[in-house]
Order: structure tokens, then C-alpha cells, then sequence
């Protein structure tokens, strides 16, 4: 076993799961392959594919979409790459059926009479082109384009790529980082483009007339990391990839997808939903590849899970192993570092990583990783995206990182050739961590979470399908596409004057561009720069969501285990001032939320009530911070602070306290008011276990007396403008998740409330106002379960 003594004999490990060492199958190098190809592979240390791989490129060369769903470190970058290399890394076009390219290869020199927009009268005059380059005899070959969720991760599959790939073939980066000769490489010279999401979206579908080299002879698109396109995201990102696949078409190609994830359910249902096939696409899920022994060990901290967390990362580090220890927040992970740190007995490393730091600061980081010169990481889930970390020795998670997922993709990061793997998931104060260490099948025997993915949201797909107009005018035909729903958005859109109807299509009226007033990633814009108020220097970056929240005016703010007070918060100026100090104390922010019911999209029977779904408009304010002792914990102070409200519309389930029930259970107002406060608690806490998200994907709202239901009301709401899709699965499943929520109030041996039942770490207002006792008897009397 990979479980050491002194670990595998201490109380605190309530189960170990372990798997068995698995060689792996091989099969023959694909005949379509060229040979200087197979050269470059096997000179790179792989003398035969897994038979998995070759499946893959089988059915990528045919023609066929496919989702790749087999675990980390199972080969997923050589299965596409084959298809890959043998479509772009030579002049042959050896793919079959589904690439139809013009006559020519590629077209260029093609520009709208509007920006870059592809007119429906250009036609005649792109096929004259493409005939007159086929006379010519001249072909740029086809294309191939990957798609990572960072520049970071694409610049890794960069390197992969260069180390596989035969010399001469042109591999290129395209990302906001680029100069314009780098960019210039990418489109008028590369066959292999690697970029992000936010480059197709802002510069290559907007500017296709530039691109039209790479877009008329796409033969292979690869969705990397799939599972991260979920909720409002993911359906920004599908709808990206729709407006490509339909300009691709536009120019006569159509490409093959590779959609790959580590883990997935439905994947075929999954990935054609986010591509936009309306039926589910191939999927190869059966790993061939060899895995050395793993074992995968829950443990119930004996003091908290940090404090524990810290001790086994310095014990493993001590004993030569090299970890990573996953936590779920940016401040987590640099506390965690400091922690485990002290403890060290040996004079080793352990460093910190987590979304903010600068390019510099990410790639010595990874350098050091990858060297060995840093025998142990804390980090978030940005290190995921940053790099292919596989090969580590062994993977701590400091609490359930809210999917299935996402602890099979962290936890498939340890193992390197024949050593075997050790997994440590850490309890957490937490009612879903509670929940799923009581109930270990439910981790090790359930199947992992089904993709929550809605493309047809209209405050996704309206500013989408503007988009698409600019892009090249919107016909009926093109419902193929965007859905049923593409016309009535258009005619509100048109109502609105941002599209305008003509014969020919819908087209986009104005003069600034469409894809400007698109956030993908929900972030509000340019993230706030942190200031270092001595040097001047950049020292770090926060989101401006997030940053009312963290870099006020009097917070405490961590980077890579210093701490700096903020001296001043300038969010029209972009940026906050702060000042290395440590004055012995942490910050807490206090913010005051009110939700108004706008509209109910359904409603069912709930117990002795009605549960709700549909949308809401909530209006948020940090109104405060509480200064926290950084040893104990105790309060010091509370300061008020002025910063502006912000408004959120969103989708939500929700449901109210009967007069009747409130009257028979005898609470005066401010102790209902508790109650409720309580089960919305640990309700968000365990909807985790019932849709792909985690707590801090969703929020909630309750009130001893709504003023749209004139009853004390819960409300479980998306985090995401225009919602998320989780809301709406928590309505569905609102009594298995009511269930799981009252057996949590019934068996949490607390006595008054704990992080594991009712205090959650992103309450408001500071976990005040709660009643756990009072709590119990409220959800036992609406489900009629007392």
C-alpha cells in the first residue's frame, strides 16, 4: 500500500479505498499515420499507443465526433494528437467524410460590406477564389485548433505538442499575450493553433475575414477540459463554439470535435450539447493505460482540517514524497503553505499557488515543480488549469472540492510510473463533507456528476446571437445552430435595435462591436490590480467581483504567505494600495443581501408548502468587516464601511413557511427568522451533493417576512447573472435534498450548530442568527417528518 505506518495507524482514518496496480493494452500504430510522425513519438519514449488512444484517432479520422472521458494521466494528448498530426503535419487530407473543403483548400482576401461580416452575395466571389487557387495548384493544407480554458494550459500542450510533433511542423500559441509577430505565425503560417475561449471569441470570430486560412481548412477542433464548461460559463462557451462551427461552414469546412474531460457522466449527451449536435456524439470512456496501486484515504481531522492538512503535507514532505495539497480558496492555499511550512523538519520547500499571481511569478512556480526544487505545492484549482501536473507522489485535498469531478481529476494527479499513489481527502467543517464521510459509497460507488449545461439561457444566447450577426447576417437556416428559440430572440433583439431585419437576414446596426459587450467568464471586466504602496510594483491581480469583498479599505491580504494591509481601495482607478504589515489580526467582510421575486417558471408540492423556481433580482452590499484574531479566531472589532450596492437577476428555488406551521411551532419572529437562516445554511451546503456545483456557485436569502410572500421564505439561488442551471436541478430535486438536509440537522453531534450543520463560510453576516435546534423542528414540521 501506499498509505504509510504512521499515517495508516492513526484513528483519524475512517475508510481507505484502494485500488490495484492495472497494466496496461497497447495496440498497432494507426497505418494512416505518417512515419516521420511515429518516429518523433516513439523518440519521445512511447513505443506504442494504448489501445484507448487508437480509438480515438480512429473515430477522429473518420469523421466522428467523440468525447475522451478516460482518467488523468491516460494518454488523452497523444489520442488527439495522432488525428492531429496526420491532418496538419502534411500536405494529405486523410480525413474522412466529414471535412468539405471548397475547391482549393483555402479561401482568402474575403471581407463583408459590413466590418468583417460575411455577406450572403460574397458567395459567387469565394467560390471564384477558391477555383482560381485550385487552377493554381495552390493548397495551405487543413488546420487543426485546440481549446483549453487558460493560455496557461495551452502553452503546456504547446510543449507537448513541439516534443511530438515532426520537425517543420508549424505549432503555434494564440492568446492575449501574443505580439503581433506571434500572431501573425498563428494565422498565416501555423496548421496547429493552440488558444483559449476568450481569443476565439474576441479576436478570431469577430475578425474572420483574417482568419479565413485557418477557418476554411479546420479539420480537428479539441475541447480540452470540458468539465469546466458548466453553468453560465458553459454556456457561454458553447455558444462560441456554435458561432465558429457556423463560420466554418460558412467557408465549406466541418470539422471533427475531440471533447475531452477526465471525468464526466452522459459524456456523449454532454459534449453534444456544448458543440451543438442535437444527438449525443461517440464516446470512448474504457482506460487501456497502466496505473501504478492507489489508495485513497478520508480523513476526520482531529482539530481542523487546515491544521491537519498542514501536518500530513510536512510529514509526507519530510519523508521525501513530493505533494500537492488542493484547497478551495486563494486564501486557504496560502495559509495552508505558511502552516505546513513550520512544520517542516528537513530543510525542503512548500509553496503556494493560486489565480492572481503574475505570469513571472506562475511559471517560476511551475519550473520549480516540475525541477523538483519544490518538494510541496498548496494550491487552488488554478494550478490544474495551469499545467499538466501529473506524476506527483502524492495529492492531499483539503476538504471536498463540491463534485465528483473534481476530486477524481485532483486526486488523479498522484502516481508516478510504477510508485504507487496516495490520495488524503481532508473533512472539512462543512454539512456536505459531513454528509459524504458518513456515506463513503457515495463517493467511491456513485457515478460523477452530470454536466448542468444550458445554451438556450436568453441572457446567454441574445448578446450571443448579436454576436453571430456581426459576424455574418442570421438566416432561418441558421436555428441549426443556435435552436428553436433563435428567431424570437432575434425579433426581441431587433425590438431593442440591436439587430435589424432585411431580406437577407438579421444583421447587426451599430458601429461598436457586438462580442465587446460579452463577459465569458462572469468576472465584470479588467481584474483590479493589487499595488504594492512602497515599491509601486504589480504584485497581484483580484477579480472586481470579488473585490469589494477582499481589498477594502482595512482588509488583511495574503500573497504567497506575506501579509499586506490595504491602505486604499480605488476600483475606479483599478487597482488598491496595500502595505506589507501584520498587525495579528484576519478580516472578515459583513455584506447585507435582498432578493425580490420577479417570476416563477414552475412549482410543485413540497412537504406541507410549495417549492418555487424561477427568477429573482438580489441586491448585494459589503456594509462592514470584522476584525478576527489570526490565532483564535475571537472577534476584535466591527467597522463599518460605504461601498456602492450591486444587482444581480438571476434563477433561484425558494419556498415558504405556511402561517399555519409558524403558528403551531410557537417561534416568536426573530427565532423563525433563525430557523430559517439555519436550514438555508445547510441546505447550500449539501446541494453540492445533488447538482455539479459547489457552495460557492450558488448563495441564499432568507426572511422572517418576505415582502413578495408575506411569509418567512428561503431562497437558493444561482451566483450567476442570468442563472446557472443548479437552481433549477435543486427545484427538481427538492425533496431528496430537503432529506439529506434534515438528516444533517438530525445527526450533527454539535449542540448548538457547527461549520459541519449550520455556519457556513460565506455567510454575510458573520454566522450570526442562527438556531440549529429551531432549525430541525421547522424542516421537520414542512416535511411532515417530526
Amino acid at each position: 500500500m501506499a498509505v504509510p505506518r504512521w499515517l495508516d495507524r492513526d484513528p483519524a482514518v475512517i475508510h481507505v479505498d484502494h485500488r490495484e496496480a492495472v497494466t496496461g493494452v497497447t495496440a498497432d500504430w494507426p497505418d494512416w499515420l505518417p512515419a516521420d510522425c511515429v518516429a518523433t513519438i516513439r523518440a519521445a519514449g512511447i513505443n506504442r499507443p494504448w489501445r484507448h488512444q487508437v480509438q480515438v484517432a480512429q473515430l477522429v479520422h473518420s469523421g466522428c465526433h467523440v468525447a475522451v472521458c478516460t482518467p488523468t494521466a491516460s494518454g488523452k494528448s497523444l489520442a488527439y494528437l495522432m488525428p492531429v498530426l496526420a491532418a496538419t503535419a502534411g500536405d494529405a487530407n486523410p480525413l474522412g467524410g466529414r471535412v468539405e473543403l471548397p475547391a482549393g483548400g483555402a479561401i482568402t482576401g474575403i471581407s463583408g460590406a459590413r466590418g468583417t461580416a460575411l455577406l450572403p452575395r460574397d458567395r459567387p466571389r469565394i467560390d471564384r477564389i477558391s477555383q482560381a487557387r485550385s487552377a493554381l495548384g495552390l493548397h495551405d493544407g487543413q488546420t487543426a485548433l485546440y481549446i483549453a480554458p487558460t493560455k496557461a494550459l495551452a502553452h503546456d500542450q504547446w510543449r507537448t505538442a513541439r516534443e511530438l510533433g515532426p520537425s517543420g511542423w508549424s505549432v503555434a500559441t494564440l492568446d492575449g499575450d501574443c505580439d503581433r509577430a506571434e500572431r501573425r505565425l498563428a494565422r498565416d503560417h501555423a496548421r496547429f493553433v493552440l488558444t483559449n475561449p476568450d481569443m476565439l471569441h474576441r479576436s478570431v470570430l469577430p475578425n474572420h475575414s483574417r482568419w479565413t486560412r485557418l477557418l476554411a481548412n479546420l479539420a480537428v477542433v479539441v475541447i480540452d477540459e470540458a468539465h469546466r464548461y458548466r453553468g453560465v460559463f458553459g454556456a457561454q462557451i458553447s455558444c462560441v463554439l456554435r458561432r465558429l462551427r457556423r463560420l466554418c461552414s460558412e467557408y465549406g469546412a466541418h470539422p471533427v470535435f475531440v471533447v475531452a474531460s477526465a471525468s464526466c457522466r452522459d459524456a456523449g449527451a454532454s459534449a453534444a450539447t456544448l458543440i451543438g449536435e442535437p444527438e449525443p456524439i461517440d464516446v470512448v470512456e474504457h482506460d487501456s493505460s497502466s496505473h501504478p496501486a492507489r489508495d485513497v484515504v478520508l480523513w476526520r481531522p482531529r482539530t481542523d482540517a487546515y491544521s491537519d492538512t498542514a501536518e500530513i503535507m510536512a510529514r509526507l514532505v519530510d519523508d521525501g514524497r513530493q505533494a500537492i495539497a488542493f484547497v478551495p480558496s486563494r486564501a486557504g492555499a496560502e495559509l495552508l503553505a505558511v502552516r505546513a511550512g513550520q512544520k517542516l523538519q528537513t530543510p525542503r520547500t512548500i509553496g503556494s499557488y493560486r489565480s492572481g499571481y503574475l505570469a513571472n511569478d506562475r511559471r517560476r512556480i511551475e519550473q520549480d515543480l516540475h525541477s523538483g526544487a519544490m518538494q510541496g505545492i498548496c494550491a487552488t484549482n488554478a494550478l490544474e488549469l495551469g499545467m499538466d501536473i501529473t506524476g506527483m507522489d502524492a495529492v492531499l485535498i483539503c476538504g471536498f472540492p463540491g463534485t465528483l469531478a473534481a476530486l477524481w481529476q485532483q486526486a488523479g494527479r498522484a502516481g508516478r510510473g510504477e510508485h504507487e499513489a496516495l490520495v488524503v481527502v481532508v473533512q472539512r467543517e462543512d454539512p456536505l463533507d459531513a454528509y459524504l464521510f458518513d456515506h463513503p459509497e457515495l463517493i467511491f460507488q456513485a457515478p460523477v456528476d452530470k454536466t448542468v449545461l444550458f445554451p438556450q439561457n436568453p441572457n446567454v444566447l441574445g448578446p450571443q446571437l448579436a454576436a453571430a450577426a456581426q459576424e455574418s447576417p442570421l438566416v432561418p437556416n441558421d436555428s441549426r445552430w443556435f435552436g428553436d428559440s433563435m428567431e424570437q430572440l432575434c425579433g426581441q433583439l431587433g425590438n431593442c435595435g440591436l439587430l435589424r431585419r432585411r431580406a437577407t437576414g438579421w444583421f447587426w446596426p451599430r458601429p461598436e462591436r457586438a462580442v465587446d459587450a460579452i463577459d465569458l467568464r462572469g468576472t465584470g471586466g479588467k481584474p483590479l490590480d493589487i499595488v504594492d504602496a512602497d515599491s509601486g510594483s504589480v504584485m497581484g491581480q483580484v477579480s472586481l467581483e470579488d473585490a469589494d469583498r477582499t481589498v477594502f479599505t482595512g482588509a488583511m491580504y495574503l500573497h504567497q504567505g506575506e501579509q499586506f494591509l490595504v491602505d486604499q481601495y480605488l476600483p475606479d482607478r483599478g487597482m488598491a494600495l496595500v502595505h506589507a504589515d501584520r498587525p495579528g489580526y484576519f478580516t472578515q467582510p459583513r455584506t447585507l443581501t435582498t432578493a425580490h421575486i420577479v417570476a416563477e417558471d414552475a412549482h410543485k408540492a413540497f412537504g406541507r408548502t410549495t417549492v418555487f423556481t424561477g427568477d429573482v433580482e438580489l441586491t448585494r452590499q459589503v456594509i462592514g468587516y470584522l476584525r478576527r484574531d489570526e490565532d483564535s479566531g475571537q472577534v476584535w472589532d466591527e467597522n463599518p464601511l460605504e461601498l456602492p450596492a450591486h444587482t444581480l437577476s438571476t434563477k433561484a428555488v425558494w419556498w415558504s413557511v405556511p402561517q399555519e406551521i409558524a403558528t403551531g411551532l410557537g417561534f416568536p419572529p426573530t427565532v423563525l427568522g433563525n430557523a430559517a437562516h439555519a436550514v438555508e445554511h445547510t441546505a447550500i451546503g449539501l446541494l453540492p451533493a445533488f447538482a455539479p456545483c459547489d457552495r460557492w456557485d450558488i448563495g441564499g436569502v432568507s426572511m422572517v417576512v418576505h415582502p413578495d410572500t408575506d411569509l418567512c421564505t428561503i431562497i437558493v439561488h444561482d451566483g450567476q447573472p442570468g442563472g446557472s442551471g443548479f437552481a433549477r436541478r435543486g427545484y427538481e430535486v427538492a425533496d431528496e435534498w430537503a432529506a439529506a438536509t434534515l438528516n444533517r440537522l438530525r445527526t450533527c453531534s454539535c449542540a448548538d450548530g457547527c461549520p459541519s450543520c449550520v455556519v457556513s463560510p460565506k455567510c454575510g453576516n458573520a454566522n450570526q442568527h442562527l438556531d440549529k435546534t429551531a432549525a430541525l423542528r421547522l424542516l421537520e414540521a414542512i416535511l411532515e417528518a417530526g
